[in-house]
C-alpha cells in the first residue's frame, strides 16, 4: 500500500504541476500521509522535477520542515 501511496503521489503532483499553489497544496497533504523514507524519496524526486520549473521550487519548503 505505501509504495502505491509515494507512486500515486508522484503521479498527482505531475497532473497540477501547471499550478504552483495546488501543487503545494497537495506536496502538503501528501508529507501527511507518506512514511518519512517515502519523504526523503519524494524529496528527491521533487528536485529533479522542480529543476526545469523554477516556479514549483517555492513548494520544497514543506519537505524541508
Amino acid at each position: 500500500m505505501s509504495r502505491n501511496m509515494y507512486t500515486y503521489t508522484k503521479s498527482i503532483l505531475e497532473r497540477v504541476s501547471f499550478d504552483p499553489i495546488l501543487f503545494c497544496k497537495e506536496l502538503e497533504k501528501a508529507i501527511k500521509l507518506l512514511l518519512p523514507y517515502e519523504i526523503e524519496q519524494l524529496t528527491e524526486w521533487l528536485l529533479n522535477f522542480t529543476k526545469e520549473k523554477p516556479e514549483l521550487r517555492q513548494c520544497l519548503i514543506y519537505v524541508n520542515q
